[in-house]
């Protein structure tokens, strides 16, 4: 059986999409004027073959009935305006998440901040910086990394889950674990925002336990563990089959729609792999929720650039920030948060001429 899916292509911003939008010449995406598109990508797959066609909006009538059916339905969630499901948080504009690493061995800035002082202090630093969410994680997850012991993760992390919020009432505190105990505990500090790598896969006790509790929750795709996440990853189509696990899982871990998607960039990916994700994202508007991507520092950048040392690449991550920026996703997740910043409010200032 074929099965079909949409990607709003073809952006235009600012002046120049509100005006289109005006006079009917193209769509917004996500009901925002100052986004908007003209042309959309149908792709098609079955056991044999994936079709790739452009077609112009104003050609979508001459479709066969069957298939602008499902094309309409997918237009429909493209085009309306995302719902704020966090407090202090606007989806229908760009949204920084601040990384956070409480752990001796992330790929990145292990063993920095693991002091409450050293902790707290960051915090302060990336919310002055223009951070909206602050995601906290004790384990690392990095290739090749092995799973820690929930009371090691918790002792890591545990001194700011329970302080965060008496510091930071209006600030969204998101907490990247894997394991349904470190959940239960955030929650009953006030978390906002589960982040869990496997896609809620790793513990199964996690979804029966949240399924009490309307926390919102980041849908994150990895191919494996990060153990085995970067040992030959394989897919018949990685953007058709990322597609297909958020369509699957979406009913499985939502009682109220508390939803973001993450494609996983280097969870079980090549460099090709990463590419193709970021340069044809915007096929997952069509599921109806916000987009998080986190490109920061990560080792596709290396690929391109050739530069080895995490913390020299800065530029790299504002580049696939940008052009994320430029095709709506709507939360980016990153170390660097005062240039991210400083690069949107750039974009979206030469965007209104």
């Amino acid at each position: 059986m074929r099965k079909y899916y949409t990607r709003a292509c073809n952006f235009y911003h600012g002046k120049v999409a509100k005006n289109l939008i005006k006079s009917k010449k193209a769509f917004p995406l996500n009901g925002k004027k100052n986004i908007a598109f003209d042309h959309i990508e149908i792709l098609s797959r079955d056991t044999k073959r994936i079709n790739l066609n452009f077609f112009h909006i104003n050609k979508i009538n001459r479709l066969d009935n069957k298939i602008k059916k499902t094309i309409t339905k997918d237009l429909e969630k493209i085009t309306t305006k995302r719902k704020n499901f966090i407090k202090n948080i606007d989806f229908n504009s760009p949204s920084i998440m601040g990384i956070l690493n409480l752990t001796p061995d992330s790929f990145s800035d292990g063993g920095k901040f693991n002091t409450y002082n050293k902790a707290f202090k960051q915090i302060s630093n990336m919310i002055d910086s223009g951070a909206k969410i602050i995601d906290v994680g004790g384990e690392s997850t990095r290739p090749g990394s092995n799973t820690i012991d929930p009371k090691i993760e918790w002792n890591r992390i545990n001194y700011v889950v329970k302080n965060f919020k008496k510091k930071y009432k209006n600030i969204c505190l998101s907490v990247d674990t894997r394991k349904s105990d470190i959940m239960m505990k955030s929650i009953n500090y006030k978390a906002d925002l589960i982040n869990d790598v496997s896609g809620f896969n790793h513990d199964r006790l996690a979804l029966p336990k949240l399924k009490k509790f309307r926390i919102s929750k980041v849908l994150h795709h990895m191919q494996g563990t990060p153990n085995t996440m970067q040992k030959n990853p394989k897919y018949k189509n990685v953007l058709l089959d990322i597609f297909d696990f958020f369509e699957k899982e979406i009913p499985n871990i939502s009682n109220n729609n508390k939803i973001i998607l993450d494609p996983g960039i280097g969870f079980g990916k090549t460099l090709k792999h990463n590419l193709t994700l970021i340069s044809k994202i915007s096929l997952f508007h069509s599921l109806g929720f916000p987009i998080l991507v986190g490109t920061s520092r990560k080792r596709f950048i290396n690929q391109i650039s050739g530069e080895y040392d995490s913390k020299d690449r800065i530029g790299g991550t504002l580049g696939s920030i940008l052009y994320l920026l430029s095709q709506g996703v709507q939360v980016f997740r990153v170390h660097n948060v005062r240039e991210v910043k400083q690069g949107i409010m750039v974009f979206e200032k030469i965007n209104e001429e």
